[in-house]
């Protein structure tokens, strides 16, 4: 795909997308914020992509926040009409975790230099995150005189904690990797040269083996079901879940598969295989 901010590349049903402004340490802007959903949707739609990659362009920088070439008033949003969003006052970083959210694909964050603000942020959607040995970390908001950004008021907590986040966000310092290894926000830490090959060899674990039907299901069953407030809603979603994946091709598959010791050939993909009662999350009760 033609973009003008990412690389797009499709291998063997990883996508690998790669934010591309290596002059500007791929600070994220409006065309960025623009071109990542449209990649997210792209992906969506198309049932060979089995896992994605999201990494950044350079050996400095995955993400080193918003790009402040308007000087002060880069957060002004009465000086800053070039977001494309709509007239409402929407965070352009939010539109796109959300958007990450709501992915019915795998993905893997390969962090490979300096991730500060929103380049931090976005990451949090993701479901695992490996960082080179050189990356560094920053929720950098206050020191910068604003807040947090794209939903990450919800996301950091959940994932690290509320000690530690309050910890990183109230202080807006920088901390390495070893650090975000520590604390949670990060799954592994790697030689530079060596994190893409990881990142692609855990992804081809989630391509190579797992349906992608219930890969879908599963990774918004996992992500929603964290802010439920009963395991009874994990459990109405469960229930019609898996009614519908064990009368299914890929559950025929799977377990004849297994008794022939041999790969599994699942068929079935997202785009036109979910379930009629998918995405649950928007009906008000269960039936």
């Amino acid at each position: 795909m033609d973009f003008q901010t990412l690389l797009y590349n499709i291998d063997d049903g990883i996508l690998t997308i790669t934010l591309n402004r290596p002059d500007r340490m791929n600070a994220f802007n409006g065309e960025m914020r623009r071109e990542l959903i449209e990649a997210f949707d792209a992906a969506d739609a198309d049932d060979t992509v089995r896992a994605i990659i999201v990494t950044g362009a350079g050996d400095r920088a995955f993400c080193a926040g918003a790009d402040l070439e308007k000087g002060g008033d880069t957060f002004n949003r009465d000086k800053r009409q070039d977001d494309g969003i709509d007239n409402s006052i929407r965070d352009g970083g939010g539109t796109v975790t959300l958007r990450i959210y709501e992915c019915t694909k795998p993905v893997i964050g390969a962090i490979n230099g300096a991730a500060v603000g929103v380049g931090a942020t976005m990451q949090l959607p993701m479901d695992i995150r490996m960082a080179s040995s050189k990356a560094r970390f920053g929720f950098v908001f206050a020191r910068r005189g604003i807040t947090m950004e794209a939903c990450s008021s919800w996301f950091l907590p959940r994932l690290v904690g509320i000690q530690q986040a309050t910890e990183w966000v109230y202080s807006g310092r920088l901390f390495d990797a070893e650090e975000a290894h520590r604390g949670g926000l990060i799954r592994s830490i790697h030689e530079p040269d060596s994190l893409l090959p990881a990142a692609r060899e855990l992804a081809r674990e989630f391509a190579d083996n797992a349906s992608a039907v219930a890969t879908a299901l599963n990774r918004q069953m996992l992500w929603r079901m964290m802010a439920a407030d009963h395991p009874m809603e994990a459990h109405k979603i469960d229930s019609r879940a898996i009614a519908y994946m064990g009368q299914s091709d890929d559950a025929r598959e799977g377990v004849t598969s297994f008794l022939e010791k041999r790969p599994a050939r699942f068929s079935m993909g997202p785009t036109r295989d979910m379930p009629d009662f998918y995405p649950w999350w928007d009906e008000r009760r269960f039936e």
